[in-house]
């Protein structure tokens, strides 16, 4: 019985992995879209945003920023122990083969960052994906164990000293409103040519990602995709189906958790030790709600059917992600539409949304022609080449996404 149950069971999973993936995917385009069309690095968007902007912020602020990308690296560390469970099974050398396809990752983030886009995650991912091959020995509870120490310890002491910070200074982020480079931001990317653009897309990569960010980083992405490879090796997403109630109660606890920790700042203040909680706690609880509520959708068969599209988005995660990033800055680049800084949050957000749906729409068309998206397919020819021996077998186009 469970040997005929199995292909079920299998491609269940596969498309709650993909439908994560594309959920998160909608909320990591709704906060880029901020950095899209302003200088959004830069500025204290409470003191920034006024009237219709400002209540539009506040609701990304509560059910959106910091909420996604944990998503999104649970899922990257999911994906990883899914390829190395098919290479085991084939014999094949998951190491060689996993370090060549991060780094083929690292090199389009390379050009996305430098080229396209200076909010790139791709290189991020990439190399905590390397750092993660080696812990891909441990067990899935000693992975989960690690990597939730890892993350919430420096996160609880930080907690407590911007706490006893803001005892004392009851100041907000605006004090850290970089006048300078807003002020650079907007001018260039509102009116320079293509090749100041990329100068400043350089420096701002750089300002957010360079060595003295590196170690926060570290501790903000590794440590998820850490958890997220221990919940593969415990299948926790095949086994979502025997868990509706523990599933149900994860949803609960952590929404309430997460939205008391977002809503934070909004209720007693925007102190730096508030904002800090706000997203560095509020927000991956929040997103462990997400998760649930995706998981217990997909347990129904109906709405696992709705819910196609969006998995199909997932699978062409790389594509959809560049493609965000593509089209984000020809609307707003002077080399494209030049509508930097002349859209307000509200239609930037609805613009995010309806550019999604688009790319859904395409997502569906595409798969129904090919087995996995255009980034995806060149991604794969760069790690295999020509010669397909190595492939293992049932490697889909799901699994060569974004794991």
């Amino acid at each position: 019985m469970e040997r005929t149950l199995s292909p079920t069971v299998s491609r269940d999973r596969l498309q709650s992995l993909d439908s994560l993936r594309g959920f998160s995917l909608l909320g990591i385009f709704i906060v880029n879209m901020l950095s899209f069309h302003s200088p959004f690095s830069y500025y204290n968007p409470y003191e920034w945003w006024q009237y219709d902007d400002l209540t539009s912020y506040m609701w990304i602020d509560v059910l959106v920023q910091a909420s996604f990308y944990p998503i999104f690296a649970m899922m990257f560390g999911y994906g990883m122990v899914l390829m190395q469970n098919r290479f085991h099974l084939r014999g094949t050398s998951f190491w060689k083969i996993s370090v060549r396809r991060l780094l083929v990752l690292l090199i389009f983030g390379i050009v996305h960052a430098f080229l396209i886009w200076h909010g790139d995650i791709l290189i991020t991912y990439a190399l905590m994906g390397l750092l993660l091959i080696p812990m891909l020995r441990l067990s899935g509870p000693l992975l989960i164990s690690i990597g939730i120490a890892v993350y919430i310890l420096p996160q609880l002491f930080m907690s407590f000293i911007l706490i006893m910070v803001s005892f004392i200074d009851t100041s907000t982020l605006g004090e850290f409103t970089d006048i300078m480079n807003l002020e650079l931001s907007a001018q260039i990317y509102a009116d320079g040519t293509f090749w100041e653009i990329t100068q400043r897309r350089v420096l701002d990569w750089y300002m957010a990602n360079g060595p003295a960010n590196f170690i926060m980083i570290l501790f903000m992405i590794l440590p998820f995709m850490m958890i997220g490879a221990g919940a593969a090796k415990l299948k926790w997403l095949e086994k979502a189906k025997r868990h509706k109630i523990l599933w149900t109660v994860i949803f609960f606890v952590f929404l309430l958790l997460g939205l008391v920790g977002k809503i934070l700042p909004l209720a007693f203040g925007r102190t730096i030790g508030n904002q800090f909680i706000q997203d560095m706690i509020g927000g991956p609880l929040l997103s462990i709600a997400y998760i649930a509520l995706i998981v217990l959708l997909m347990s129904n068969q109906f709405i696992a059917k709705l819910l196609k599209p969006l998995a199909s988005a997932g699978r062409m995660s790389i594509t959809i992600y560049l493609s965000q990033s593509i089209i984000g800055t020809l609307i707003f680049y002077s080399y494209g539409l030049g509508l930097y800084g002349k859209m307000s949050v509200a239609t930037g957000t609805w613009l995010a949304a309806g550019i999604f749906v688009l790319q859904i729409i395409f997502a569906e068309i595409w798969l129904s022609k090919f087995k996995q998206g255009p980034i995806e397919k060149l991604w794969r020819f760069f790690t295999y080449g020509r010669n397909k021996k190595n492939i293992p077998k049932g490697e889909t186009a799901t699994d060569n996404g974004t794991s």
